[in-house]
């Protein structure tokens, strides 16, 4: 059997979250990886570095924990950790793409991806295709002879589409292309893309991983030992990362992703059976309910369907937006993902970015991020909300 603490640990997930990368400190024996707040190492001679470490943009103790962690969890070559999510996505769409190169995006990405796209990559000489990834026809049909990435969120944000992984890694590859999943939404304990041909997760860690809304952090994880390498080179060149603090954060987080996302995810069926049973309520986007488009592969690639969902209202934006301003339990916040309940519109919040262009988000749509507070306080909220 294999040391737990091993980032190549075959120990259950649970059992990896608590202790991939993360053994007893050699010194004093504490069960927690120490916090290193040092910017600076002394080394055994000049250009002899202690273990590795010489100045902590290139590497710091307690980021290499929490990067050998998220490698497990994901099943992946190489870890990386970032100070948010946008700056672990920006490097690897500068490491993987040149001015000239083209990729793939879903048609509803996240706002914030669309914008480092549309706004600073295009710039650079870079073109994108939004494609319903859920369309492989489609997704063929958006291909050139410059395409080297195609660009994955399944779920989707805000309108929860899923998109199967494993043919989209088949597509890719026979086009000599990469395939990159942002996985936020599902989180590793819920979905492995990697295992099912990914070249690359993309994480907000700020989001499940980290689960208290209390860090901003983002992360990569590659599938093999040289695709993590190039990734690592840019990590240090560009400088965006994770400092100790942060890391320390998201790794007390990853302890219990198991433990709060089965609450999250059941809470968020209670939820989604209520909200389409309700008159002022015109759909319900979850891809555990067995109507939900996707929920065949979304069963098929998942081990359960997650606590983000979004409704769109029969009285359209101005109901959209009364329902956000009534809430009491859930509070009213972009970002997700964190042990308390949160309501957002999208249109006029976290998808902004994407209005006038092909991604935009309808205005009736109000998207929720389930917590693990008690169901029934959680439900009759929504109630006064729809009233």
């Amino acid at each position: 059997m294999t040391d737990p603490h091993s980032p190549a640990s075959t120990h259950g997930f649970s059992t990896r979250a608590i202790h991939a990368g993360q053994e007893p400190d050699p010194t004093t024996g504490a069960v927690v990886v120490p916090l290193h707040l040092t910017s600076t190492y002394k080394q055994d001679g000049v250009g002899g570095l202690r273990q590795g470490y010489e100045y902590s943009r290139s590497a710091n103790p307690t980021r290499t924990a929490l990067q050998d962690a998220l490698a497990s969890l994901e099943q992946g070559a190489t870890g990386l950790a970032f100070a948010s999510g946008l700056a672990a996505e920006d490097a690897l769409l500068r490491t993987v793409l040149n001015p000239g190169d083209h990729l793939v995006i879903p048609i509803d990405a996240y706002g914030g991806t669309f914008r480092l796209i549309s706004k600073v990559l295009q710039r650079w000489g870079v073109d994108h295709t939004p494609v319903d990834l859920g369309d492989l026809d489609a997704v063929r049909a958006a291909f050139r002879p410059t395409t080297k990435l195609v660009w994955c969120e399944t779920p989707t944000n805000p309108l929860l589409g899923i998109a199967d992984i494993a043919a989209l890694a088949q597509l890719a590859h026979e086009h000599g292309a990469l395939l990159a999943v942002d996985n936020t939404f599902a989180s590793p304990y819920l979905q492995q893309p990697l295992p099912l041909g990914a070249d690359v997760v993309v994480h907000s860690t700020t989001k499940y991983l980290g689960g208290h809304s209390d860090v901003v952090g983002g992360a990569l994880v590659a599938g093999t030992a040289e695709l993590g390498e190039q990734l690592a080179f840019h990590q240090n060149a560009m400088g965006a990362v994770a400092g100790p603090f942060d890391a320390w954060l998201v790794m007390r987080g990853i302890k219990t992703l198991g433990v709060r996302m089965d609450r999250h995810q059941a809470n968020a069926g209670e939820v989604a059976e209520f909200l389409t049973s309700h008159a002022a309520v015109s759909s319900v986007l979850y891809p555990g309910l067995p109507d939900h488009p996707g929920h065949e592969i979304a069963a098929k690639q998942m081990s359960g369907f997650g606590g983000m969902l979004s409704f769109r209202l029969r009285g359209g934006e101005e109901a959209a937006l009364a329902v956000c301003e009534r809430a009491q339990v859930f509070t009213l916040a972009e970002s997700l993902g964190g042990v308390e309940s949160l309501v957002e519109h999208p249109h006029r919040m976290t998808h902004a970015s994407v209005a006038g262009s092909a991604l935009e988000v309808p205005a009736d749509l109000v998207r929720l991020s389930v917590g693990i507070e008690d169901a029934t306080d959680l439900l009759a909220d929504l109630e006064q909300m729809l009233a």
